[in-house]
């Protein structure tokens, strides 16, 4: 249940993290809460139907049903973020400006609205097949507890983020400036949450350390032969005890804690409990721990390698913006939607298949170590076997993290049969680390050649078109979007579209002096001499000079002189414009030397 969740935690911060913020939402305030209010109150019914009295049959059966529902609260949150805006209205609240992170805790908090409502609905349940009554509020603060671990280090992560940007110290601001300043901050930050995450899990899972006795003095004794250090072995509360299972986590001996069930003690005999430990001590001894983040560390390499590729494919295809004219979706969202599509399942295939098989090959690589320091893999056999009897007959039951029960038996027995088959596997994990870690290199290569100015240029340059179009389509009579539309296609030598765009400009403001001095100044200034037109160009720098005597406008009107043949008139403007704009003083003086100096390119009138 716990990897599931993994699972579906990332699934959201995913959904979260990509969706670009809109500058208007799609509904109104109210109608967007009507709209959540209805929602909410639909998903309430499904889950009360879903758990009505007398349905669940089982844990196993309980907890598929559980999945099917959070699944389906990941959806609701999907039309949330997409549909009613909610990241819009959450950006409006106070200090997000600040701490952007938080607009994303009120999404975490929006899906964990939607799993209250499970739980809620579930509670009844839960307490007939665990035999266990619970009040509303302890079951539901009972099950955040133990699902915040899983989202709690990236909330930590992104607020850290956030509070370095607010930091007021120069040198701090030049280092996360740098390339690759701001990663290898974070990526300290991650290391010591990573070393220090696990003493906060045990308190919010509640576990307590295993009481002195014959028991621990046996299981400390163990550990101090295996040569494996640890803070505490706890007892693991997990769904009130009665799941039989044990684990282990932490990459230091200092942060490190070894988890037992109640559940798993009173089921196994002393030679089972031995062998499910001696496992425990496997990972620690084959460093699982610290490939597992490793592996977490290698998906966002993996995804920054792809993601650069995928925009700037986006943003050269004229497809892409025809689907956006198509259907009337701004380029933005569209961009966002697009090219976070590949990542999610890049994602989804990442950690089901390629983490997966890491997993569930560090599993069988656990259950081989245990085999081999007790000298028999039947203790841990016996234990495989009554966890799967007493799970709900789950011997068959696949598991995308771990190998079925019955493959992991299946594995013991051939390895006690012929010891190559262990070794052959031991290959193939350390063989298949070898080739992951070489793609990583290769990955890290790869982003570290990439152009940083990639996205720059024509690619940066369509996306601006496309969003101004887009903009002028719902606000036709807006001036100021004709002339930021002509001035990007001046400067992408679009001549005739920039002329179009300034016409059009000046049809609904005929007196904007920026716009009469940036189209005169195309035409007496474009590459292309057939677009060059010296005497409009003359006329509208006129206006525009008379209406805003600025130093670029002068000079504009200066050039415009000078291309009509009156000299005299170029450099008294120009002289003009040196007074009234001395910081650029020099540009003037040059431009001066060239009115005096050379005569201007012929051009049509």
């Amino acid at each position: 249940m716990i990897y599931a969740n993994l699972i579906y935690l990332l699934v959201v911060i995913f959904v979260l993290t990509t969706n670009s913020i809109p500058d208007t939402p799609q509904f109104s305030f109210v109608n967007a809460l009507s709209l959540f209010v209805i929602k909410a109150f639909l998903f309430n019914l499904l889950v009360r139907f879903t758990f009505r009295p007398s349905r669940v049959r089982d844990s196993a059966h309980y907890f598929a049903l559980e999945q099917k529902l959070s699944i389906l609260a990941i959806v609701f949150l999907a039309l949330d973020v997409y549909l009613l805006d909610s990241q819009y209205f959450f950006s409006r609240l106070p200090l997000i400006g600040s701490l952007p992170t938080l607009v994303d805790l009120g999404g975490i908090g929006l899906f964990f609205f939607y799993l209250s409502i499970v739980w809620a609905g579930a509670r009844q349940s839960y307490g007939f097949i665990f035999n266990r009554t619970y009040s509303r509020r302890e079951f539901l603060l009972s099950n955040i507890k133990s699902n915040l671990p899983i989202i709690l280090p990236w909330l930590l992560l992104s607020l850290f983020a956030d509070l370095l940007q607010l930091l007021p110290l120069p040198g701090l601001q030049r280092l996360l400036a740098s390339a690759w300043g701001e990663a290898l901050i974070f990526l300290a930050f991650f290391f010591v949450l990573a070393l220090t995450f696990p003493a906060l899990i045990i308190k919010l899972w509640n576990c307590e350390p295993l009481t002195a006795g014959p028991l621990r003095d046996h299981l400390e004794k163990l550990c101090k032969k295996h040569k494996t250090g640890y803070a505490d072995i706890m007892i693991w509360p997990l769904f009130e005890g009665r799941v039989i299972t044990a684990g282990v986590m932490g990459m230091v001996k200092q942060f490190r804690y070894i988890l037992l069930t109640p559940a798993l003690l009173s089921a196994l005999n002393p030679a089972e409990v031995d062998a499910v430990m001696a496992h425990e001590i496997g990972h620690v001894r084959k460093y699982h721990l610290q490939l597992y983040i490793f592996l977490f560390l290698g998906f966002g390499l993996l995804a920054q390698l792809a993601n650069y590729p995928t925009l700037y494919l986006l943003l050269n295809s004229t497809a892409f913006y025809n689907l956006c004219e198509f259907v009337g979706q701004e380029p933005g969202t569209a961009l966002n939607f697009l090219s976070t599509l590949p990542m999610f399942i890049l994602m989804l295939v990442y950690f089901r298949f390629i983490f997966g098989f890491f997993m569930r090959n560090f599993e069988r690589q656990a259950d081989l170590y245990s085999l081999i320091s007790q000298g028999t893999g039947y203790p841990l056999v016996q234990s495989l076997e009554k966890i799967a009897l007493l799970s709900g007959n789950i011997r068959d039951q696949p598991n995308w993290h771990h190998y079925g029960i019955s493959q992991r038996v299946d594995f013991l027995q051939q390895c006690e049969r012929d010891p190559e088959v262990g070794r052959r596997h031991e290959r193939k994990v350390y063989t298949s680390l070898c080739i992951y870690f070489i793609i990583l290199c290769v990955a890290a290569f790869a982003v570290w050649k990439m152009p940083a100015d990639l996205l720059e240029g024509a690619p940066r340059e369509k996306f601006a078109e496309a969003v101004i179009k887009e903009k002028i389509r719902k606000e036709e009579h807006n001036p100021l979007l004709y002339q930021l539309l002509g001035d990007l296609e001046q400067g992408r030598r679009l001549y005739a579209e920039a002329i179009t765009a300034y016409e059009k400009s000046l049809e609904i403001s005929p007196d904007d002096p920026y716009v009469l001095n940036n189209l005169a100044w195309l035409l007496v200034s474009a590459e292309d001499i057939k677009v060059r037109n010296p005497g409009r160009a003359l006329m509208l720098a006129r206006q525009a000079a008379a209406l805003k005597p600025l130093g670029y406008i002068l000079d504009t009107l200066a050039t415009a002189y000078w291309a009509n043949g009156f000299r005299e008139n170029s450099l008294r403007v120009e002289k003009q414009a040196i007074k009234v704009d001395p910081a650029k003083k020099e540009f003037y003086e040059q431009q001066l030397k060239k009115f005096t100096e050379t005569d201007y390119p012929a051009a049509r009138d």
